[in-house]
């Protein structure tokens, strides 16, 4: 297998970076991590020929249950009698991956390495196992050790100041989800408005995407694989938490990522939601959910020091999963998927699918920069807070930029073209925003662009007030979402 598989959807700086390790002499450590059943595996598989990289994966299972099937597997792939009997720490296994096939180049991939070691101090020490073979032993041939984990937190803490693989690393290669453009590429008959859906639904997960049929529908697709039972991506939702390393009251987890999808985004109404009581285990409990990439911090900016944290939930298909099938569980044991989806999830689809569009300006915009002379943006953001009067205000953008000005803008997931009224409606935000102190706000005010993005296009009467504004405005649709970069 190469780094040019056609069956690899947009991993091609990844595939270049991983056969990279082998370009030379000596030995290179590498670290991958991301979150689970975002290709990281399906990636590894797919850089070097099968006779040129040996790929173990470990499971929840004790350290030794781990390192004796890890010599079995290697003796089988090796062809070279090997007994773990023979090699009882991890210092005397690590060893043997040196030698094994030499002088051939050779790649090792420990896939799931969290496991590898029981608890943090368990896997610091097969860390310190690991790195006490780096400083040991030399190889001239090509060697690449390659460490990946889903536990995000967990890996990036070894190769952190002061740990053991500090300063070890060749590469660290963090494997993100799929963006809205790069996942059209499973479904190429499916129009724009449906692939936007879809990415709504599903995020950017490749795992979920590989199981849809690209000949059915939306509709079609999400009844039988996220609303039965037996659906392939529901069954992998209902378990996500409890596989989750180091959470360990799923019952808790699970009740506050569903309290969130159900729009209880600060402390206070999480606690209210879910009936755990607002202290600092809670606070432990949402500080967890970021850190395995579960949940994610809003970014508000300007937010003071009295002013609350939001959350949302980080995967698209996970809030899906929270809002139309977790509350439904009952009815769908008994019920046909595709009538609870006409009954239950498309009345609500469209309102469900304009928080998850806001995710859409900021990889568009990131893709697209280059190619159209934007300006960088040095940190995606939004805003919700109050004006002089305290009403409520929200901003679906607010993003600083590197050229030092600040862009805003709004973002509507519509049947209809969006009209003028949209447009004064963002300017008298900005206006209520920077009479209620928030400086970024003037800084918008004062030639700052605006990007307005729209799933349904523009009218005539918005084009109008466009071409009428003084400032910079970008008007973006779902042609420019799928656009080519």
């Amino acid at each position: 297998m190469t780094a040019t598989r056609s069956d690899i959807i947009d991993r091609e700086e990844e595939l270049r970076t991983l056969a990279g390790l082998l370009d030379g002499p000596g030995a290179r450590l590498a670290l991958v991590t991301g979150r689970r059943r975002v290709g990281k595996t399906y990636l590894l598989a797919r850089v070097w020929p099968e006779e040129s990289a040996f790929i173990f994966t470990a499971t929840q299972t004790t350290p030794e249950q781990n390192r004796r099937q890890l010599i079995e597997d290697l003796a089988a792939w090796a062809g070279e009698d090997l007994r773990p009997e023979d090699h009882p720490t991890w210092r005397s296994v690590f060893d043997l991956l040196w030698r094994v096939r030499s002088p051939q180049p050779l790649a090792v991939v420990l896939d799931e390495f969290q496991y590898l070691g029981a608890g943090e101090d368990g896997l610091a020490e097969v860390a310190s196992a690991l790195n006490a073979t780096f400083e040991r032993v030399r190889v001239e041939r090509p060697f690449a050790l390659v460490l990946s984990g889903s536990a995000v937190s967990t890996m990036e803490s070894l190769a952190s100041g002061g740990a053991p693989l500090y300063g070890r690393l060749a590469t660290h290669l963090r494997v993100r989800p799929l963006t809205p453009y790069d996942t059209a590429r499973f479904v190429p008959g499916w129009d724009l408005r449906e692939r936007a859906a879809g990415y709504g639904v599903l995020g950017g997960t490749p795992a979920y995407w590989a199981v849809l049929d690209p000949a059915l529908d939306l509709r079609s697709n999400v009844a039988p694989h996220l609303l039965s039972p037996q659906g392939t991506i529901r069954i992998q939702l209902e378990t996500l938490i409890a596989q989750e390393e180091g959470l360990g009251d799923p019952a808790a987890y699970n009740a506050i990522v569903r309290a969130v999808a159900a729009g209880a985004t600060t402390r206070p109404r999480i606690a209210d939601s879910t009936g755990l009581k607002a202290d600092a285990s809670l606070v432990r409990r949402l500080d967890r959910l970021v850190e395995v990439g579960l949940l994610e911090v809003v970014e508000n900016i300007g937010r003071g020091p009295k002013e609350p944290v939001r959350y949302r939930v980080a995967d698209p298909a996970l809030r899906f999963f929270h809002v139309f099938v977790t509350p439904y569980a009952s009815l769908l044991e008994r019920a046909d998927p595709i009538d609870v989806y006409d009954q239950v999830v498309a009345p609500r689809l469209d309102t469900y699918l304009g928080l998850e569009f806001e995710r859409f300006a900021a990889h568009t915009y990131d893709r697209l920069a280059a190619t159209r002379g934007l300006p960088l943006v040095r940190r995606w953001s939004r805003w919700e807070g109050q004006d002089a009067s305290r009403r409520s205000i929200e901003v679906d953008v607010v993003a600083p930029l590197a050229d030092g000005g600040v862009m805003t803008g709004s973002v509507k997931f519509t049947r209809s073209p969006v009209g003028s009224q949209v447009f004064y409606d963002h300017l008298d935000a900005l206006r209520r925003a920077a009479d209620a102190g928030q400086r970024w706000a003037h800084e918008a005010l004062n030639g700052g662009p605006i990007l307005f993005l729209s799933a349904a296009g523009f009218d005539e009467r918005f084009m109008e007030t466009v071409r009428g504004y003084g400032g910079r405005v970008l008007t973006w649709t779902l042609q420019d979402v799928y656009a080519p970069s």
